[in-house]
């Protein structure tokens, strides 16, 4: 994985302010509609969900609280060098992990508390962003470098794109990614669009692929779904921890405006955009981009158009002037029609 998570650690001795710190930022988290983790690490065992104890007090701030003691968690992590594992298998479903304690544990990043002496972050607590007093404005201040850290990670998560292709549609004549405009495939059209916005074009599903395109990887469909379905999560299979631009081999009038605005919705607490075109009364599943934190939600769907209701997905109007990128096309005349606006 060549990103960061978006895990912050809140470290300090005790009675430094850890827990009503982070209590704090989760509530304040939650409020703005982002899912939160709250990990709290405790050398002297647990009085586990009692009304004011530290993991109903998390969870009452709206975060899910994972507690790790000594020799077991509640999560029944038996000991705390397993914390790397616990937050790879929490990243697929919160937008911020906030870590209480582990101030010996390597993490993307931390904060030292220190209390009314002043003291020091200890060297095995190191490297931390900032340490702060007691009489500072401890909320505000690390609430700030959120809003400044959290949306760079989520635009620095790697993309790829997915081209769905393959299908036995003879209306056409010819397999719909093998029709041509502008003197090229549709699905080398499409291919040669997005790739510049991304580290990898993969495709997605079966059929004759044009010569140009027989270096890129081509993954067959997953056997335990059907659909569009089945070619992304085989790709969200594959490579699990990027976020996957999905495109239909059938949509000649694809822009590079249009994939640039796309990508542009990507933000904190976005786990997918699905476009709604004007008077219509669904979504675009395809030509959509979907955040690693989507793919358990895929996995438990029977169409990507489900997850239209969510919180966490965004169902964007595009402008005008790119929403044609959106539309595919299914009869000759439609062919004939296109053919001549990108000849």
């Amino acid at each position: 994985m060549s990103f960061e998570l978006p895990v912050l650690g809140v470290c300090g001795w005790s009675g430094s302010g850890k827990t009503m710190l982070v209590e704090e930022l989760a509530r304040r988290l939650v409020a703005r509609r982002l899912a939160v983790a709250v990990v709290k690490h405790d050398a002297h065992g647990f009085d586990v969900d009692r009304e004011g104890k530290d993991s109903d007090r998390f969870f009452r701030a709206g975060a899910d609280a994972v507690l790790i003691g000594l020799q077991e968690g509640f999560c029944r992590f038996h000991h705390a060098h397993e914390l790397p594992t616990l937050l790879h298998r929490l990243a697929p479903r919160y937008d911020v992990i906030l870590v209480e304690g582990h101030k010996s544990t390597p993490l993307p990043r931390k904060v030292w508390l220190m209390k009314d002496g002043g003291d020091a972050c200890p060297p095995e607590a190191s490297p931390v962003v900032m340490s702060l007093g007691r009489d500072e404005d401890r909320v505000g201040i690390v609430m700030r470098m959120l809003d400044d850290w959290l949306p760079t990670l989520a635009k620095s998560t790697p993309v790829c794109a997915g081209i769905l292709f393959g299908g036995s549609s003879t209306r056409m004549g010819e397999p719909k990614h093998l029709l041509r405009a502008g003197g090229i495939a549709w699905l080398e059209r499409t291919a040669q669009t997005i790739a510049p916005f991304v580290e990898q074009v993969v495709l997605l599903g079966g059929g004759e692929v044009p010569a140009s395109l027989r270096s890129l990887p081509a993954l067959p469909d997953v056997s335990d779904k059907r659909g569009p379905l089945a070619g992304m999560l085989a790709a969200m299979r594959w490579r699990p921890w990027a976020t996957w631009l999905f495109a239909a081999c059938d949509l000649p009038r694809l822009s590079a405006d249009a994939v640039r605005w796309l990508l542009g919705t990507r933000a904190p607490g976005v786990w997918a955009a699905l476009p709604r075109l004007p008077g219509a009364a669904g979504v675009e599943p395809l030509l959509a981009h979907y955040d690693f934190r989507a793919a358990p939600l895929l996995e438990n769907c029977r169409a990507p158009s489900e997850l239209a209701h969510l919180p966490q997905v965004l169902t964007p109007v595009p402008p005008a002037e790119i929403a044609d990128a959106w539309r595919n096309v299914n009869t000759p005349d439609e062919l004939t029609n296109v053919n001549a606006s990108v000849a």
